[in-house]
């Protein structure tokens, strides 16, 4: 069993929690704070190339993600390897991110928002759903999933949750100084942004500087925070 972890991030595909919640990981792996990915499908999808089959393309968006969770210093990367699009709120889906969070045992769980209006990537509405409900209750009842129990995986409480792509904001944490680095990692899925150019990289930008407005730092990721009560 591995040791508890400060955040555990759920992302729907290989590069959303690039785009998402990066330069906040690694400002915390900065901070000696450990971060775990767990990759919920292969994105075997993503993609206008019709020279690539599904299996190769899902076999270079693994290699790609694990580039980047290097670059931010990720503690450890765990790719459940759901086709991509293939996503249901099911007992199996929320069964496997409850086992990652006994796990793991993580402080913090950040995964995309599912509720934002009107269009939103399916996978990535199921994603958030089913990564809060397995926060709370599933994971910190020991009568849920008892089958877990077997394989020495006790309840566990986490504390937060962020939602990144929150149309509702209310944390904004600064990635001023690890901005360049969100970038790099970013630049590893290849398949998905080639090189971040330089229009791409201007428009990060002015987005990371709204989900700034109003502090005192220049760049910021915004988030949903949502602390558990228990």
């Amino acid at each position: 069993m591995s040791d508890e972890v400060y955040l555990m991030v759920i992302s729907p595909h290989p590069d959303d929690c690039e785009f998402g919640v990066a330069g906040t990981v690694a400002r915390l792996t900065k901070e000696g704070k450990p971060v775990v990915y767990i990759i919920c499908t292969n994105g075997d999808k993503g993609t206008g190339d019709r020279t690539l089959t599904p299996a190769k393309l899902a076999k270079i968006r693994e290699k790609e993600q694990s580039a980047a969770a290097k670059v931010l210093g990720v503690k450890e990367t765990v790719f459940l390897k759901y086709p991509d699009q293939g996503l249901e709120d099911c007992h199996e889906f929320r069964r496997d991110l409850v086992r990652q969070i006994r796990q793991f045992r993580p402080f913090v769980v950040a995964t995309a928002d599912p509720y934002r209006k009107y269009m939103w990537h399916r996978d990535h509405r199921i994603t958030g759903t089913v990564a809060a409900d397995a926060v709370f209750p599933y994971s910190r009842d020991h009568l849920s999933y008892p089958e877990l129990l077997k394989e020495g995986l006790e309840p566990h409480k986490v504390r937060e949750i962020w939602f990144w792509g929150s149309e509702d904001p209310n944390l904004r944490l600064d990635i001023t100084d690890t901005f360049e680095t969100k970038l790099a990692a970013l630049r590893c899925h290849k398949s998905q942004v080639g090189d971040v150019p330089p229009e791409m990289k201007a428009r990060m930008q002015e987005f990371a500087r709204m989900n700034a407005k109003g502090e005192k730092f220049e760049f910021a990721e915004a988030f949903r925070r949502v602390e558990m009560r228990y």
